[in-house]
């Protein structure tokens, strides 16, 4: 395979890189730069309004959700062309982590279902960062089973009515709209009774809580609803269809997720080339090169199976189930190269914060993998999706499949 730029590509790299050095905010690009997996900081500043203006200034220039059509906020960029803006934006495309949902999740989903009105109304905020998007899915009773959400919504003349709770949606504490996944018709099997809408967060009867996680922060989120009235007109598909409508969230939700994972590869090999051990240095050291190698060629693994999908993706396919490879193998890898680097630490691995510098990063990677490896799926449900659908393997045993939803058995149900 040849990856040298094409001398269109490589034109568009020099302007991409030309407007980049001459607008991108570098007062923050050392804090960017050192931030990690676990915690972005930006000392002294608002994370959350830093990105909105980023954003706003490259939609501003034409430069964001560059894969979109030029109607809805992009511009109407090739997939490989995206790849390299990615590539020139560096550390400052961190800033982009709070639009990862409503570009990567909702955006695809609104163009694919929602009325042309619609799309011309909600794309090009949400492309310019001025509304920020989450994606209603989890349920406490459902873990890893989407289609075991208990939700629901009632129809009331043209209005919808929506009772439940949602749980781990990211960022709902900041979030403007969401798309949102309930159960319309309980006396269907568990698949073929949801509905799939979009809301306004602020709506009357929506209620975020945050959870505080490990790590101190709270980038999680329960939600509940309490007689939130939906019109039909933000419906999502078919009454009922909404399973398929979610797999279009979902399959970009793994390629967004699989693509965009910092693994700490990098740093674990930067950390690894100056830190002392008792007879010399970590990376002169058999084990520790051993262990280093084979995170490589994940890491490489990762990169082109990434590249494949861009691949599919610019001759108009659709995301597909191989992207869950990505998801989880970025996610352990993540968990594994964090938990390594505290062990080669030693006692200082408690050090977090300014003072530990590089070092801090690790324990800040440690304590938010838990959340990278069930977001987006869960270890146990990618490993299915590969069996089955990448690789052809039989399908899991599924008792529950045909049975009305009404009539599957539940906790202290007879």
């Amino acid at each position: 395979m040849n990856f040298d730029d094409t001398p269109k590509e490589s034109a568009f790299r020099a302007e991409a890189r030309q407007w980049i050095a001459a607008n991108a905010p570098k007062q923050y690009e050392a804090d960017l730069r050192k931030s990690s997996l676990g915690r972005t900081q930006i000392e002294g500043g608002n994370l959350l309004e830093i990105a909105k203006a980023w954003q706003k200034t490259k939609a501003d220039a034409g430069w964001a959700c560059l894969h979109w059509p030029k109607e809805y906020g992009g511009r109407g960029a090739s997939p490989i062309e995206r790849v390299i803006w990615q590539q020139e934006e560096g550390a400052f495309g961190k800033l982009s982590y709070v639009f990862i949902i409503g570009h990567g999740m909702c955006g695809p989903t609104m163009m694919a279902f929602a009325a042309e009105e619609q799309k011309r109304q909600y794309l090009p905020p949400l492309a310019s960062g001025e509304n920020i998007w989450c994606q209603l899915f989890s349920e406490p009773a459902g873990g890893s089973d989407v289609a075991g959400l208990r939700t629901r919504a009632e129809k009331q003349g043209d209005d919808w009515i929506i009772n439940g709770q949602k749980i781990w949606t990211s960022g709902a504490h900041y979030s403007d709209y969401g798309i949102l996944l309930t159960r319309t018709d309980p006396t269907v099997p568990k698949h073929k009774g949801l509905t799939m809408f979009f809301l306004d967060m602020r709506s009357p009867g929506v209620e975020v809580r945050p959870i505080k996680q490990a790590s101190g922060q709270s980038d999680f989120n329960e939600v509940y609803f309490t007689d939130v009235k939906i019109p039909d007109s933000q419906r999502l598909g078919a009454v009922n269809d909404g399973w398929n409508v979610s797999l279009t969230t979902l399959m970009n939700e793994r390629m967004s997720i699989g693509a965009g994972v910092a693994t700490g590869f990098p740093e674990l090999f930067e950390f690894c080339s100056n830190l002392m051990l008792e007879d010399g240095l970590a990376i002169d050291d058999r084990g520790v090169r051993s262990r280093l190698a084979n995170w490589a060629v994940k890491a490489s693994g990762l990169k082109y199976t990434s590249l494949r999908a861009i691949s599919a993706l610019s001759k108009g396919e659709r995301p597909g189930p191989e992207n869950s490879i990505g998801k989880l193998v970025a996610g352990s890898m993540v968990q594994d190269i964090a938990a390594y680097a505290l062990d080669l630490e030693g006692a200082a691995g408690v050090l977090s914060g300014a003072e530990a510098e590089l070092a801090g990063k690790f324990q800040a990677m440690l304590l938010r993998a838990p959340g990278t490896r069930v977001e987006g799926g869960t270890d146990e449900i990618m490993r299915n999706i590969i069996a089955e659908r990448v690789l052809g393997l039989p399908g899991d045993i599924r008792v529950d499949k045909d049975v009305p939803f009404n009539q599957i058995p539940t906790k202290g149900r007879a």
